[in-house]
């Protein structure tokens, strides 16, 4: 008989030379049409759009002691996550439509469904727990300090992180022990899970079915934290006396509210539509709308108009002409 350690080493030299040997095929969402050509352009500036306009509210954030409050430590962590989000698909994507080359290992592979299961669910509970912060600041300005505390913003970006790396470990770890048919063509341009649940050489329903009640919690658990704080929001701005007040905290939650609207909007259509009613192309079509577009999109929502966060660019504008002049 094995003992325990010799059957996870025959297993782990199993899944390693399964990983060595079998590659899938992304099909991707582009061929080399002009319109197509010029569509794989315009998601390429999207996509350094999207690095570029992060990296700098972050380094905003960072060297701007004004910025140094609840609200934008959140924002900085919210930029975290839509730079390592664009930077798990669209590279690959980019290499595979330029070389012609559209094979990913299986480990590459694997690494995707993780990194995205993971970065997806922590931004969606991290947008949830920062409605929470708007309701606190509006309805309890007094007490906000102590409610939003630092204790309590490291415990909000820690249970996000924790949230979606423990999701995006399952799923993975799940997935990719799933024996897959000879034909390992994914109809995505990444390796989506349930793209890839489709090659699977077993019956899947079980897990799938598992997966959609999962995606209903993720998504639903922080929009019903999203709809319960800005009721309480909304109540309070109601029995506010001055219009100038009401106005300003209604262009606080704005912000907030349509980057909600553009994340929870994709990944309801994608996740939560019966599987009789899904099209690869409307899913492919859907998952550059949030995993580029989106993140090049939250930077300027929460800074067009914003005047903290111009003050500090203008700030940081200043200092690179004094700097420059000789």
């Amino acid at each position: 008989m094995f003992s325990d350690d010799t059957v996870q080493q025959l297993s782990m030299a199993m899944w390693l030379n399964q990983s060595s040997t079998d590659d899938f095929i992304l099909l991707g969402i582009f061929s080399y049409s002009p319109r197509d050509l010029l569509l794989f352009s315009v998601v390429m500036l999207v996509f350094t759009a999207a690095l570029f306009g992060n990296v700098l509210l972050i380094l905003l954030i960072c060297t701007d002691p004004r910025l140094h409050t609840p609200m934008y430590f959140f924002l900085s962590q919210l930029s975290l996550m839509d730079i390592m989000l664009v930077c798990t698909n669209v590279p690959k994507m980019a290499v595979n439509f330029l070389s012609g080359k559209k094979s990913i290992s299986f480990i590459g592979c694997g690494i995707q469904i993780g990194l995205f299961v993971c970065l997806v669910g922590s931004e969606g509970l991290l947008l949830g727990l920062m409605a929470y912060d708007r309701y606190v600041a509006i309805s309890h300005p007094l007490r906000y300090p102590v409610l939003m505390n630092q204790k309590v913003c490291l415990q909000i970006i820690g249970s996000s992180w924790a949230f979606g790396i423990a999701d995006g470990l399952v799923q993975m770890v799940v997935v990719m022990t799933f024996p897959y048919c000879s034909l390992r063509e994914v109809d995505h341009f990444f390796c989506e899970m349930l793209s890839l649940l489709k090659l699977a050489c077993v019956d899947t329903s079980l897990f799938e079915k598992v997966v959609f009640f999962c995606c209903i919690f993720m998504l639903l658990f922080p929009f019903s934290i999203i709809v319960a704080s800005y009721t309480r929001i909304l109540g309070t701005v109601l029995h506010m006396h001055s219009a100038k007040s009401q106005k300003k905290a209604l262009a606080t939650c704005s912000s907030h509210m349509t980057a909600v609207s553009f994340f929870y909007g994709a990944a309801m259509f994608i996740y939560l539509r019966p599987r009789q009613y899904r099209t690869p192309s409307q899913d492919k079509m859907v998952s550059i709308f949030y995993t580029v577009l989106t993140p090049m999109l939250n930077p300027l929502i929460y800074s067009l108009r914003n005047r903290d966060v111009i003050g500090a660019l203008q700030k940081g504008l200043d200092r690179c002409r004094v700097g420059s002049q000789p």
